[in-house]
C-alpha cells in the first residue's frame, strides 16, 4: 500500500533501504544546490484513520521504539491570545518530544527503517537537533548513531550527542561541509543514511505533525508557521495535509509560512526568483535553520507555489524578542529556531481575522542553546548575605 514517487518526474520504487534518490533526477545535483530526485512516500492506504497515527506510516508498529516519541501538547496560550487579539492561537510544542526537538519524528521512523532491514548503524550531518535526536533515539533502540557536526554546534547540543553515546566527528566548517563529509562515510563504511531530504523517511516522520493537528483541533487550521532551514519539516508538514486532503479528512491545504532568518533563506530568495536558487553563505542566531544550501529547497520550493504558501523573513533580534516573549507569557522556553514561528507571526498578525485558527510550530528547547538566549536577559550582579541588604 505504501512506494515512493520521484518529486521530479514521478517515477516510482518499491520502498528499499538502499533507495534515497531518483536514480534518474539524482545524479543530475550540482554542487552546493538543494537535491533534485527527493522521492516521497505514498499512501495508497484508504483505511488511514487519525485514530490510528501509525496507519498512515510505511511500517507496521512494531518496528518502532517503545519510546514516547510525538503526540506533543497542543497549547492555547491564553496571554498571548489576550495580547495578540486572536482568538484561535495554539503552539504545538515539540520541545515535549524525548529529545526536546521535533527531529524526533524523523529519528523515530528512520530507526524502525533501520530495524526493520536489519542495518545497525545510522550516520547523518547535523547542525545539532537532528544529531541528538538521532542518538538518543539510536540509544534506545540499541543502534550506533554516527554524527558529523559543524564547528559552531552549540554546546549544549554536542554534549546531548556525546552523552547518548554517539560516535560524534567535528567538520572543520559549516553543516553543509558536515554533510558531505557525511555522504561519503556513507558510501565508504556503509550504514543508512539519515540525511534530511535524501533519506525519505525524514520527511515521512515529520508528516505526523500535520496529522495531530487536525486530530486534535478537530479540523484542519487556517495558518501554520513553520520555522525553515533545509525546508524538510516545511514538505513534511505539507505533506501530512496534502495526505489528508486526498483521503478526504480535510477540506483544504492551510496557509504555511516558512518562516526564514534574515541571513540563511534561500528558500524565500527562490520565490521571489521563480525557482531559481543562488548560493550564499548563511549566519543566523538560529542554528537550526542556519544552511548555506537547503537540501530539500525544491520540494519546499513546489510545495508553497502549489498551494499558495508564503515566506517571512526575520531578523535575528526580533527571534530573540520573540523567544523571550514566549517565555514571559507561555512559560515555555523555546530555542531560537523554534521561536522564529512567533517572530513571524508578529510581523503578519494584522492581516488575520479575529477567529482564525493559527498555530506555532515550537521545534525545538531552549537548554539545548542557553548562550543565545543570554543576549536578552540581564543575570543578577550583586550577592547578598542578608535579607536587609535588598532595602
Amino acid at each position: 500500500m505504501f512506494h515512493y514517487r520521484c518529486t521530479d518526474c514521478n517515477k516510482t520504487f518499491d520502498i528499499k533501504p538502499n533507495v534515497m534518490l531518483c536514480d534518474s533526477c539524482g545524479p543530475k545535483t550540482k554542487k552546493n544546490s538543494p537535491l533534485l530526485g527527493v522521492l516521497e512516500v505514498i499512501n495508497s492506504n484508504h483505511r488511514s484513520s487519525l485514530d490510528d497515527i501509525f496507519s498512515f506510516l510505511p511500517l507496521e508498529k512494531q518496528y518502532f521504539p517503545t519510546l514516547p516519541v510525538s503526540n506533543t501538547p497542543l497549547i492555547r496560550p491564553e496571554r498571548l491570545i489576550n495580547d495578540l487579539s486572536l482568538t484561535n492561537l495554539f503552539i504545538k510544542n515539540d520541545s515535549n518530544n524525548p529529545t526536546g526537538s521535533f527531529k524526533d519524528r524523523a529519528s523515530y521512523l528512520v530507526s524502525a527503517f533501520a530495524k526493520c532491514n536489519s542495518i545497525n548503524e545510522i550516520v547523518l550531518a547535523s547542525t545539532g537537533n537532528a544529531g541528538s535526536s538521532m542518538a538518543g533515539i539510536g540509544a534506545y533502540a540499541n543502534q550506533k548513531i554516527t554524527i558529523f557536526l559543524p564547528k559552531n554546534v552549540p554546546e549544549g547540543k554536542l554534549v546531548q550527542s556525546l552523552q547518548y553515546g554517539a560516535n560524534v566527528i567535528m567538520a572543520d566548517g559549516n553543516y553543509d561541509l558536515a554533510y558531505d563529509l557525511s555522504m561519503e562515510y556513507s558510501k565508504i563504511f556503509g550504514g543508512m543514511n539519515r540525511n534530511t531530504a535524501y533519506n525519505p523517511m525524514t520527511i515521512e516522520g515529520k508528516k505526523t505533525v500535520s496529522l495531530e493537528l487536525v486530530r486534535d483541533l478537530g479540523q484542519e487550521p487556517d495558518h501554520v508557521f513553520v520555522p525553515t532551514g533545509d525546508g524538510v519539516i516545511l514538505a513534511g508538514v505539507y505533506k501530512g495535509f496534502a495526505d489528508l486532503l486526498s483521503l478526504g479528512l480535510i477540506n483544504k491545504i492551510p496557509t504555511i509560512y516558512a518562516v526564514q532568518a534574515q541571513f540563511s533563506c534561500a528558500i524565500h530568495r527562490a520565490l521571489l526568483n521563480n525557482g531559481i536558487f543562488d548560493y550564499q553563505n548563511s549566519t543566523t542566531i538560529a542554528d537550526s535553520i542556519s544552511v548555506d544550501a537547503p537540501r530539500n529547497g525544491f520540494l519546499a520550493y513546489k510545495y508553497l507555489k502549489k498551494y499558495n504558501g508564503k515566506t517571512i523573513i526575520v531578523t535575528d533580534d526580533e527571534i530573540l524578542n520573540a523567544q523571550k516573549i514566549l517565555s514571559e507569557k507561555t512559560g515555555l522556553f523555546i530555542e531560537p529556531a523554534g521561536a522564529a514561528s512567533l517572530a513571524g507571526l508578529l510581523k503578519v498578525k494584522d492581516s488575520f481575522k479575529k477567529n482564525e485558527t493559527i498555530v506555532l510550530l515550537a521545534t525545538g528547547n531552549g537548554l539545548k542553546d542557553t548562550l543565545s538566549a543570554t543576549k536578552k536577559i540581564t543575570k543578577p550582579q550583586k550577592l547578598i548575605k542578608n535579607i536587609a541588604e535588598l532595602k
